[in-house]
């Protein structure tokens, strides 16, 4: 009885001691993916392996840490959280605030190695090509609209009209349209101006190149106005009404005429890529075909009894030279004042 007692006891203690030696070797287990996906044979596909893992493995919530950031220089106080409305601007900003190694969300730039910038050309220039196709729209649309004031100008210009003829009006519509041939002649021009600037490469200070059109589009308009206005005050003063809107005509026309004949110009320079000084040079020549015939125009409205010839000299040369310069001067004076000089 005694051996069988002993016997007995030796069995429990055994057996318990192989217990806690089971419970313990579970407490070690960790399951973990790798271990689930190796009970699956090796034919099984990722949606297998895939129904394996959600099966072993549940989401569990995320416990976010509430322990305190001691991640701060000894002697300085705890840092700053960024979102905090009441922050001061200066723990927002600092020498690497902008830097985008500091803001992952920046973008740090570009890989390899950076390819020549493509240069500037007026004819892939989308702006300027649009300004070209409306100002040969209103070219087109004015010369039909008006082409009878066109006609009895062009026929009329090389003689003068007798005192007892009477003249054809014009018609308002007729008018309107020959002022958009000659704001169509100031838009030419100072697309012209525009190109043989952007030509030289200078870097200018304005947001973009294409305020620069419209600033020598407002310069030629007033150019032209102020001619106009000179022109009505001494007319009306040495000649008379009938000869000074005579010459109003005529001025409207020749301009007309200079539109027209820049407009090549215009369009050579700008898909061709013929150069500043060829187009230059065609301008000039231009310029000075149209102050050939403004000064032919005045000598039969105006000179055509009483022949001075200084007093022509002094007329054209103070009605037409002179703004000329002025008007060439300020284009100069603008077109450096705008450029960056480095």
């Amino acid at each position: 009885m005694r051996t069988l007692q002993q016997d007995s006891i030796a069995q429990q203690g055994s057996a318990s001691s192989v217990a806690h030696a089971d419970s313990n070797a579970t407490e070690h287990f960790v399951l973990t993916p790798r271990t689930v996906l190796s009970w699956l044979p090796r034919s099984a596909t990722p949606e297998q392996q895939d129904s394996a893992i959600q099966a072993h493995f549940k989401p569990g919530p995320i416990r976010w840490s509430n322990r305190p950031d001691t991640l701060h220089l000894p002697g300085h106080d705890k840092g700053h959280n960024m979102l905090d409305v009441q922050l001061p601007q200066y723990y927002r900003e600092g020498f690497f605030s902008k830097d985008s190694l500091f803001h992952p969300e920046l973008p740090g730039g570009r890989y390899g190695m950076a390819g020549d910038p493509v240069p500037y050309t007026a004819h892939g220039d989308n702006i300027i090509t649009s300004l070209l196709l409306v100002s040969f729209i209103m070219a087109v649309v004015s010369v039909a609209s008006a082409k009878g004031f066109i006609a009895r100008q062009a026929k009329s210009f090389f003689y003068m009209q007798r005192e007892g003829i009477t003249e054809v009006t014009e018609t308002t519509t007729e008018l309107y349209f020959q002022g958009f041939l000659v704001v169509l002649t100031c838009l030419l021009m100072a697309l012209l101006f525009y190109l043989n600037t952007m030509d030289y490469g200078d870097t200018l200070t304005l947001p973009t190149p294409y305020h620069l059109i419209a600033i020598y589009l407002a310069m030629t308009a007033v150019y032209w106005i102020a001619k106009v206005v000179l022109y009505s005050v001494v007319n009306s003063i040495f000649f008379g009404g009938k000869r000074n809107r005579q010459w109003i005509k005529s001025l409207l026309f020749i301009t007309s005429l200079e539109g027209v004949l820049i407009f090549p110009l215009v369009l050579l320079q700008a898909y061709l890529d013929l150069g500043s000084e060829k187009v230059l040079t065609g301008f000039v020549i231009v310029l000075v075909f149209v102050k050939l015939l403004t000064i032919f125009k005045t000598y039969i409205i105006f000179f055509r009894q009483n022949v001075v010839q200084l007093q022509i000299i002094l007329y054209f040369c103070t009605l037409e030279i002179i703004p000329l310069l002025a008007f060439w001067g300020a284009l100069g004076i603008t077109a450096n004042s705008l450029k960056i000089n480095y």
